[in-house]
């Protein structure tokens, strides 16, 4: 309704407003009001907005609610105003009603992206939680303080919901208020999204598909479908209101990269993995095919045809390889419409050459261009039998590019719709600049900062417990695996001969542990054998009148231990240090331990694996493979022991987590991992000393619940002090090194007895 002049002045003094702020823009305010709201709907305004004015908080809070809520409510209804009122009139009695203003100047966008009454609700809940979760101790007493991170949370909320669920939103805002509600600088850092651990829980509670689930499938991927091993880099998408940027790779340039968006939807029924592969396999294409092009005496316009020629050339050449993708590349690609762009108006560049590109690569296409079909003639003629190249395409898109400019194609507006196809890069790998340029300076600032490559496979992200929180800090750890490289082989046989005598005494209780292949299970009334002394009884018993027994056939069982073991050293630099008295490093030592117990169990035919590590941050925790599961104890798992290097820090927990990963997958009843260390977890950024100690307990308490039995074989005099907190009674303290391969040896056979 479009309300008199009468009726806007008795609202005015409804309100009762001495503002000047406010009466400056309260007409157009009230207009838009009664346009959008019923009349119980304008009343619950003025009075949500009357009862703003006397609370004695300046004109923002007022002024934001008569701007914002008609437009809110038409998002999220009229009815949640209620709901609002009450958390404005709890804010107001609270030390955040500095609050009140964020709240309302971001509701509109809020109750945009939430679209109901419903998820408002739980938003509103939400900032309450956050809100009354405020309390900390002053020297023994307890006293409320505003909220440092709530203003924060509340203008960022429009993002964060564009990427969120309400729910998700609910759960990351929660970590944070547990993590830093004693640190009012860090609370405000991580509602800022200005901490690491804040951006991994972000990316742990978006929807759709994580490129940190996929990355090793698609490594693994680009490594056997592409021989190729570049690493794989996501940059942050959904965060801004400016488009996402498209895929690229770097492989002209020294930090050699693959870099794609941390998280996928699914869109048009393919999901966010398969739309992964479909990206991954575009870009794994110009890196086999693509030849670089000299930009500089190119305009954009003519640099964007070439670009969507080679783009189709290699999806071509991609189907000719891996037809299944067609599918993918059909629903992924828009398919324009001919005539939807008026070239009077807009740009029509991009739509003409979306249609190209669609009709290159869907032969039933229906466009009845003349200049578009002549071009898909002649790059089909290009391709036919033959892989072409970028110069090939180059010069057919300057051809077409000439035939069909117009200049309605400079203007400022362009037409987009149907023309973005999301799986393709922004094909900055094709083009090189003899003279530096805008372009070039562009493309350097998208480029991630490089950094050091790790050999081996991808990482594996693994939480970390964080015992002032009592709550995982999720994906917070790195661990890069790898195959340990080898040494000599005659090294570790020259320390089995030093312990032969050893060995002589160990090999009577092996002999005794061995298992015994078959045992024989009589009395059967079914089984595979008759048993020839049952079956002449009964036989007899039979012949004189008595009843005979019918159990006269055997079986046999398998009497086999089904013990799997996973051995885990510690590789830290403090294993370089001497023992005292015997002119071998702690690390020697542990090679002359592991190896006679490897020889032990090889004797007893139990499945092992034999693994080391260190960690330099949580970026980096490294873990070498030296005997896998599948192996034989032989020369090349001895090669590789003899050239173990000693380096680094102690990260436990993470490398416990990963070792677990392996011997979960074992088949056997009983699970052992056995840590050989000679200190306490700790890396050089965590300055707490009894966090890493509290996180490898819980990564104990892990593997417990998962059927995996820990031991944990010390070499440090001081382990009492803490080896007991994290493992219990399944710990050992060797006093003496030089006793350890002994030791070690004789303590696995008593635990697999």
């Amino acid at each position: 309704m479009v309300p008199s002049p009468e009726q806007l002045e008795a609202w005015r003094k409804q309100l009762d407003c001495s503002f000047a702020v406010v009466q400056a823009v309260l007409p157009d305010c009230l207009l838009e009001a009664a346009r959008v709201l019923s009349p119980a709907g304008l009343q619950a305004y003025l009075d949500a907005a009357r009862a703003l004015g006397k609370m004695g908080r300046g004109p923002e809070p007022m002024l934001a609610l008569l701007q914002e809520w008609p437009q809110a409510a038409q998002s999220a209804g009229e009815e949640v105003l209620t709901d609002v009122a009450a958390l404005l009139h709890t804010m107001q009695k609270s030390p955040n009603s500095g609050a009140m203003a964020p709240l309302l100047q971001t509701l509109t966008a809020v109750a945009r992206r939430l679209q109901g009454p419903d998820p408002l609700r739980h938003y509103l809940q939400t900032v309450r939680e956050v809100m009354a979760r405020t309390t900390v101790s002053l020297h023994g007493h307890h006293a409320t303080f505003a909220s440092p991170g709530l203003p924060v949370l509340l203008e960022q909320a429009p993002r964060l919901l564009g990427v969120l669920t309400v729910a998700g939103l609910a759960r990351w805002a929660d970590y944070g208020v547990r993590h830093y509600q004693h640190h009012p600088e860090r609370q405000r850092d991580y509602f800022a999204l200005q901490m690491p651990d804040s951006r991994a829980v972000l990316q742990r509670e978006r929807h759709g598909t994580l490129l940190v689930d996929v990355e090793r499938q698609l490594d693994l991927t680009l490594r056997a479908l592409w021989q190729d091993n570049a690493p794989l880099h996501a940059y942050t998408t959904g965060l801004d209101e400016a488009p996402a940027p498209a895929p690229w790779t770097t492989f002209h340039t020294p930090g050699d990269s693959i870099c794609l968006p941390d998280v996928y939807d699914t869109l048009h029924g393919v999901s966010g993995l398969d739309r992964y592969r479909v990206a991954l396999a575009h870009l794994a294409g110009h890196r086999r095919w693509s030849q670089q092009l000299v930009a500089d005496n190119l305009s954009p316009l003519q640099r964007l045809t070439v670009e969507c020629l080679e783009d189709a050339r290699i999806d071509h050449l991609l189907l000719r390889h891996y037809p299944g993708l067609r599918p993918l590349l059909l629903a992924l690609h828009p398919r324009p419409l001919e005539g939807a762009c008026d070239p009077t108006v807009v740009s029509c560049l991009r739509h003409r050459l979306a249609m190209l590109s669609r009709a290159l690569l869907e032969p039933t296409h229906g466009y009845t261009d003349t200049a578009l079909n002549d071009c898909v003639a002649a790059f089909h003629a290009l391709l036919d039998g033959s892989e072409s190249s970028t110069q090939a395409m180059q010069a057919l898109a300057l051809q077409h590019a000439t035939r069909t400019r117009r200049q309605s194609d400079q203007l400022a507006r362009v037409h987009f719709e149907n023309t973005v196809v999301s799986y393709r890069d922004d094909n900055r790998h094709l083009w090189t600049f003899i003279e530096a340029g805008d372009e070039e300076d562009n493309f350097s600032e998208t480029r991630p900062p490089a950094k050091a490559e790790v050999q081996g496979l991808p990482p594996r992200h693994y939480p970390e417990w964080d015992a002032a929180s009592q709550s995982y800090r999720p994906d917070w750890v790195s661990v890069y695996e790898a195959l340990h490289p080898s040494g000599d082989a005659s090294r570790i046989d020259a320390l089995l001969d030093q312990h032969a005598g050893l060995a002589r005494q160990l090999q009577q209780l092996l002999d005794l542990l061995k298992p015994q292949n078959r045992v024989r299970i009589r009395y059967q009334e079914n089984g595979s054998e008759l048993d020839l002394d049952v079956a002449i009884r009964s036989l007899i018993d039979w012949r004189a009148g008595a009843q005979p027994d019918p159990r006269i056939l055997m079986s046999h069982r398998t009497n086999d231990r089904s013990i799997a073991v996973l051995v885990l050293l510690d590789l830290s630099q403090s294993l370089n240090d001497t023992v005292p008295g015997t002119g071998q490093t702690r690390l020697a030592l542990s090679q002359e331990a592991v190896a006679l117990l490897a020889w032990a169990i090889d004797q007893l035919g139990d499945p092992f694996a034999l693994a080391g590590f260190h960690s330099n941050t949580r970026h980096d925790v490294r873990y070498q493979h030296i005997l896998g599961f599948g192996e034989r104890w032989g020369d090349s798992a001895k090669a590789r022991l003899a050239a173990l290097q000693a380096a680094y820090s102690t990260r436990m927990g993470a490398a416990m987590r990963h070792a677990a990963h392996y011997l979960g997958a074992q088949t056997a009843d009983k699970k052992l991992l056995l840590v050989l260390t000679d200190g306490r977890p700790s890396d050089v950024d965590v300055p707490d000393d009894q966090a890493l100690v509290a996180d490898t307990r819980q990564a104990v308490q892990e593997l417990a619940q998962q059927g995996i039995h820990s031991h944990c074989i010390s070499l440090d005099p001081q382990a009492d002090a803490y080896v007991h907190d994290i493992f219990g009674h399944h710990a050992t303290v060797v006093d003496r090194v030089e006793q350890l391969p002994e030791r070690l040896t004789k303590l696995f056979l008593s635990l697999t007895r």
